[in-house]
């Protein structure tokens, strides 16, 4: 089959450095077009994607009969909004996540995208990065023995008020940025939705700069964190009757180090290493083929909305610091 025709509404600095290089190479896709206003801001793109068509709007991109699929890294307040326009002029659509901010929104994404007959998904890359499969793995298998804790942490500080981030009217706060993570995380590795959820957030300026969220997955006490003020850290730890798996670059694989996965069993640790998986590239590919052939998708629209769905209740359950 042919590749799929690729374009980005929009020149963010995550689609220039991550995202669009990685549409550019995965295999079954190619990089056609990108929508600025900004020429200028074209020319990083070309760099990668020589040949590259740039529109001038994000209508004119999806009038584009030329373009089959389109990455929509835009703030998270647009996110439904350009979505359900990509599905409507007949594109497969590929959002950063949060791809909704309440989990109601999701069910109109859905109905979109059966209607429009296409592929939509958030762009969750963790569950194509072979550390998560394997996790996963060895969860199923009782490799742990029975699953008793889990634990985590995603933080990072970023105190510039200027940024998205730090702005509640553009969808800001760390829940909705890195949260995705810790709660959606949990759920694709265990298989099981939370319970009993539980959160102590702290506010600034309308956004939340630091949550901890207590849940059950199972038979699993649940307990992470995450802040946009605190110091750099990720991991996950899986703790169960016969054995503890740690993830120690859960997130971002290459970029905050090299993910491993530590298994110990008693007195003996295995370690497994992944130096090279491109998570971004992976995701990308994975979305090609589902597209162009219909294979299955580790992340349909169902299950972006059921990490949502355990967010909203997070919100609804915060005890402020």
């Amino acid at each position: 089959m042919t590749d799929l025709r690729w374009g980005i509404l929009g020149a963010a600095k995550f689609a220039r450095e991550h995202m669009g290089p990685a549409i550019a190479m995965a295999p079954g896709g190619q990089l056609c077009a990108l929508a600025t206003s900004d020429p200028a801001k074209a020319a990083p793109f070309q760099v990668f994607a020589p040949g590259l068509q740039v529109h001038g709007s994000y209508d004119a991109l999806l009038a584009d009969p030329a373009i089959d699929a389109v990455y929509i890294p835009l703030p998270n307040s647009l996110h439904v909004e350009w979505s359900l326009k990509a599905m409507e002029a007949g594109k497969h659509v590929l959002c950063e996540k949060p791809m909704a901010m309440q989990a109601g929104e999701f069910d109109r994404l859905i109905a979109a995208r059966d209607k429009a007959g296409v592929l939509a998904a958030e762009g969750y890359m963790i569950v194509h990065h072979p550390q998560w499969q394997r996790a996963k793995a060895l969860i199923a298998e009782g490799a742990l023995g029975d699953l008793w804790r889990i634990d985590g942490a995603f933080s990072f500080n970023n105190p510039d008020m200027a940024n998205i981030r730090n702005q509640a009217a553009t969808g800001g706060g760390g829940m909705r940025d890195i949260g995705v993570y810790t709660l959606g995380c949990a759920r694709f590795a265990t298989g099981e939705e939370p319970a009993e959820i539980e959160s102590r957030i702290r506010w600034e300026n309308g956004v939340d700069t630091y949550a901890r969220v207590n849940a059950r997955f199972g038979g699993a006490d649940y307990s992470c964190f995450t802040s946009i003020r605190l110091s750099p850290r990720q991991e996950m730890t899986f703790h169960g009757t016969e054995g503890v798996l740690r993830l120690t670059v859960p997130f971002n694989a290459r970029v905050f180090g090299e993910p491993q996965l530590q298994l110990s069993r008693g007195m003996e640790t295995v370690v497994e290493r992944f130096p090279a998986a491109m998570q971004y590239e992976l995701q990308v590919e994975a979305f090609n083929l589902a597209a162009r052939e219909g294979t299955p998708y580790a992340c349909p629209l169902e299950f972006s909305k059921g990490t949502q769905v355990a967010m909203d209740a997070a919100f609804a359950a915060d005890r402020p610091l």
